[in-house]
């Protein structure tokens, strides 16, 4: 009888007891305790249990969340500085957000079955490019801060070809104090010298590459571009602009002043605060700068029956092949919330659009003759939602405390008062605010200005910054008006992908496991998600004390000292762990160490991270088991003895194996002077049986979207906290408006203290639900449901790695190299799968020519032997090509997969049967799905790039 606390642990895990006895005896275990043992190594198991809180049941879990929201107060949070309240349309609230369909899908990679997210992510990008004036948009990257680090460091990546001593980078210091903050840890490692200072007083020269503006500015200010960036051009430098969609649709947009980049932050479109995250930035560029645009790109493209078809273009930007030649280190992006923030742009079309911005701006400008009449005169005369008002000093401190009692909180920069109003305000809060401010002032209120004052009023910009040119004329953005059809729109969208709401997604390397509908439910709850980042601390108890429990669990679970929850990716750990080392390096007089060490194995971030934080990396050898090769280690490790900085380690390894000489690897850097990095992609398989600190590493990065159940998001949110041990706590990241971090902090990596905070309370309900025996549970299933696929997989396909008994981890790579001779690839099978209603493995990494496939602990026994069963048919499919009895051209593998329309055509010219190409095996007419197109044509994409929507006639012919 299992116990209430017991229930969530035995939804959450696939397979049950009977099924975990009989998958181990298959894969030649006696029990699933013993398979553990021969998979892990005896030195580094833990001997106790997690001391972590748990487990508790659904109902406990929403209960305690319920009464841990409620000592939040967030209030109406007037701040500003990148972000505001919003109304998230309830149709996009239930149909996306809360909707596995949208939430549960992976990186559109396999682009056949992703249509629907990749349409939403090209509508993202036309809003983006439409808005801003530029001429292409990449598909979102993380925030409005990282992002303006990103066009900083293409801007000096494109002037170095021409300008190689231009190293000084002038930031107005009207930006965001975030964005200035992550641009100095981002400049300083890579040798970029930033200037904070008035743009009207800069004069470029030859040592300057680029500027950076905020339009409008951190203080509300509305000011024309186009002289400043043309002095820039005129000395030979580039321009970037921090910039607001909202005000774009009524302001002069960055790229009609002569703008080369414009970045920002989609939040106010739709997406909620969460007190900081996650939210999508936005990257817009010049199309000459196609190809230096970081992160992912969506372009159009046919497929093999020239039907045109949505992929990710230019993917050979992607940094597991660029390393660290690459030009980020992005892996996760915010591809669920841009997808929201374009589906509002749908939802709201132009009009809507602006006229929303409109109000905001007559409300604001109702608020500035408010103040006037009160003797206090705005900072600013131009400007679009934001005021700047300076009080008497003695009327700050009553204005404040009136104003906190009434959950009214500004920004506080002296005597001068912050206001940033937002489509959530109201002409109530305008009264409220003045009243607020006349009682501080000890003068009567003023009487509120007549609501046709507020219809008729001028912008308060000149007239040649409002905007005149036309935006979102595409008619995606015209066509859904009524309610029924934007829910229809989102549903045709949503049954052309693969999520886990349809089938099991086996990607090695990527944890695509259950995100449970408990864990998820709190992040959209009044109680957690309209809070301010910047918000006083004391107003947000409720996530402080969430955040220290996540922070303690964390610890207990990597058995390390400390943790930052800033980092929001796994890419972002990496950065920020590598910085934490160097600042410990340099703080102890070994500046001079900046050699990392990274196996060849590793995931391409990883030397991408290293790169970035201003180190050299020197590739370490595997040897012929994939193993880390010892011999090699030492001899680099001796030749570099003076300067070795870090070992960057995956493990288990990228090439999912318990490498047995771990400890040996970290104790022979140590003992040289260097740190240990754990990679923490693969913490799915270490959870409860080992650890970060057993293995001997220093630092780990965990992802939250892996091991800890935060969803993929179609390719993003993601959060990688780093973990740290005791020597490195003081080098935590900080931040330049709320304190966090340790005594020596490094530069913020995030625009929000906590990163994206609000996704943190999926993780800390899969912890809590879990508890530490059903934590420990996962990973021993994980690595069974691998070791079980293996067993079965095993005589139709090489397993290219394993360890000394032939166990893996939690994840395997078969081998499909020998079948290039016959003409089939690991493309053929990936898109085969397809037609068996599956998404495929990750192919071709970490080793060309092979796919690796995980399992994941949520995944049931009989959705593994479908899996099987597929792969085994695929597998004869494969031996019909080498025998000679299927077409070495025109077969199944090579024209997969194969839509509805190709299988119902009149004419069907295959060599091959219908029922052959849809229906391979019986259970796929119960699973079935089918791709949207047929095999995508990718160079046909690149060559012809088109990001944005096209015209409507684009492929009439």
């Amino acid at each position: 009888m299992r116990s209430r606390a017991d229930q969530f642990i035995h939804r959450h895990i696939g397979p049950d007891t009977g099924e975990i006895a009989a998958m181990a005896s298959a894969a030649g275990a006696a029990s699933l305790d013993a398979l553990i043992d021969e998979a892990v190594p005896s030195d580094i198991r833990l001997s106790a249990p997690l001391d972590v809180p748990g487990p508790e049941t659904e109902a406990e879990f929403l209960a305690r969340m319920r009464a841990v929201g409620r000592r939040n107060r967030p209030g109406r949070p007037f701040i500003g500085l990148g972000y505001h309240g919003c109304v998230t349309p309830s149709v996009i609230l239930r149909n996306v957000f809360e909707n596995p369909g949208w939430y549960t899908p992976y990186t559109p990679y396999q682009a056949e079955v992703a249509q629907g997210r990749l349409e939403a992510l090209l509508n993202f990008q036309t809003m983006v490019t439409d808005l801003t004036g530029m001429a292409i948009a990449n598909a979102s990257l993380l925030d409005e801060a990282t992002a303006a680090a990103e066009a900083m460091a293409l801007l000096h990546r494109v002037q170095s070809r021409t300008r190689p001593a231009a190293d000084r980078f002038l930031v107005s210091r009207r930006c965001f104090p975030q964005t200035i903050d992550v641009l100095r840890g981002r400049a300083e490692p890579l040798g970029i010298e930033v200037e904070v200072g008035d743009p009207g007083q800069w004069r470029p020269d030859a040592q300057v590459f680029g500027v950076l503006l905020q339009y409008p500015a951190e203080d509300g200010e509305v000011a024309a571009l186009d002289e400043v960036i043309a002095r820039a051009h005129d000395a030979g430098a580039l321009a970037a602009v921090c910039s607001d969609l909202l005000a774009l649709t009524v302001l002069t947009p960055p790229g009609e002043q002569g703008a080369d980049v414009v970045v920002g932050n989609s939040q106010r479109f739709g997406v909620p605060l969460g007190y900081g995250g996650p939210h999508a930035a936005f990257f817009a560029t010049r199309a000459e700068f196609a190809r230096q645009t970081p992160g992912r790109i969506i372009g159009l493209s046919v497929d093999r029956h020239g039907n045109p078809a949505y992929r990710m273009a230019l993917q050979t930007r992607e940094q597991h092949i660029r390393r660290e030649r690459a030009t980020s280190n992005i892996c996760t992006a915010q591809a669920l919330l841009a997808n929201i923030a374009g589906f509002y742009a749908v939802y709201h079309g132009p009009q809507g659009l602006r006229a929303i911005a409109t109000r905001v701006h007559r409300l604001t400008q109702r608020l500035a003759q408010g103040f006037q009449r009160l003797g206090v005169e705005p900072r600013h005369a131009c400007f679009f939602d934001t005021l700047r008002a300076p009080l008497p000093e003695t009327a700050v401190e009553p204005f404040r405390t009136r104003a906190t009692a009434a959950g009214l909180y500004f920004r506080y920069d002296g005597a001068t008062v912050g206001i940033a109003l937002d489509e959530t305000a109201t002409a109530a809060d305008v009264d409220e605010i003045l009243a607020l401010a006349a009682a501080a002032l000890d003068r009567p209120a003023p009487v509120p200005a007549a609501r046709e004052d507020e219809r008729d009023a001028a912008p308060s910009w000149p007239a040649r910054l409002t905007r005149r040119s036309p935006f979102l004329t595409h008619p995606v953005f015209h066509r859904h008006r009524s309610e029924t059809q934007i829910m229809r729109y989102l549903k045709r969208l949503e049954q052309k992908d693969i999520g886990l709401d349809v089938s099991m997604i086996p990607l090695g390397s990527c944890t695509m496991k259950l995100t449970a509908a408990a864990e998820i439910r709190p992040v959209s709850w009044p109680e957690f998600s309209p809070l301010h980042p910047f918000a006083p601390v004391e107003q947000a108890a409720g996530y402080q004390a969430l955040f220290r429990e996540l922070e303690a669990s964390l610890c207990a679970i990597t058995g390390l000292a400390a943790v930052s929850l800033q980092p929001n990716s796994g890419a972002q750990g990496e950065f920020a762990g590598l910085l934490v080392i160097r600042a410990y390096q340099r703080a102890r007089g070994a500046s001079g160490r900046d050699v990392v060490l990274i196996p060849a194995s590793a995931h391409g971030t990883n030397p991408a991270s290293a790169a970035m934080a201003g180190l050299r990396v020197v590739v370490v050898a595997c040897d012929e088991r994939g193993n880390v090769d010892l011999d090699d280690l030492r001899r680099k490790a001796d030749t570099h003895r003076d300067t070795l900085c870090a070992l960057m380690v995956t493990y288990p390894s990228t090439h999912g194996v318990f490498e047995d000489a771990i400890r040996e690897i970290c104790g022979l850097v140590h003992a040289r002077g260097g740190q240990v990095y754990m990679d923490g992609a693969n913490m799915n398989a270490q959870v409860g049986l080992t650890s970060a600190a057993a293995i001997g590493a220093d630092v780990c990065h965990i992802n939250l979207h892996k091991t800890f159940a935060i969803p993929h998001g179609g390719g993003g949110p993601g959060m990688g906290p780093i973990a740290v041990a005791a020597h490195l706590a003081p080098y935590l990241p900080g931040h330049a408006v709320v304190p966090v971090g340790g005594p020596s902090a490094i530069p913020a990596v995030a625009a929000a203290p906590w990163g994206s905070a609000s996704v943190l309370l999926i993780s800390h309900g899969y912890m809590r639900m879990l508890g530490p025996d059903g934590m420990r549970r996962a990973s021993e299933v994980a690595i069974l449901n691998a070791n079980y696929l293996t067993a079965r997989l095993a005589p139709h396909f090489d397993v290219l790695f394993a360890g000394a008994n032939g166990r893996v981890a939690h994840e395997v790579i078969f081998d499909l190299r020998a079948f290039k001779l016959a003409g089939i690839n690991e493309l053929d099978v990936a898109k085969r799968l397809m037609d068996y209603g599956f998404h495929a493995p990750t192919v071709s990494f970490p080793v060309a020519g092979t796919m690796m496939v995980e399992p994941t602990e949520s995944e049931s026994r009989d959705e593994l032997d479908r899996f099987c069963e597929a792969l085994i048919a695929i597998r004869a499919e494969i031996q019909a090509v080498v025998d000679g009895e299927a077409d070495p051209v025109d077969n199944v593998l090579k024209n997969a997969p194969h839509t509805a329309a190709e299988a119902t055509a009149d004419d069907w010219p295959h060599r091959y049967s219908r029922a052959q190409a849809v229906w391979p095996l019986p259970f796929v007419r119960e699973h079935k799905v089918w791709p949207a197109v047929g095999r995508i044509n990718d160079a046909h994409g690149d060559r012809n790039l088109i990001c944005s929507c096209p015209p409507i006639e684009a492929y009439a012919d």
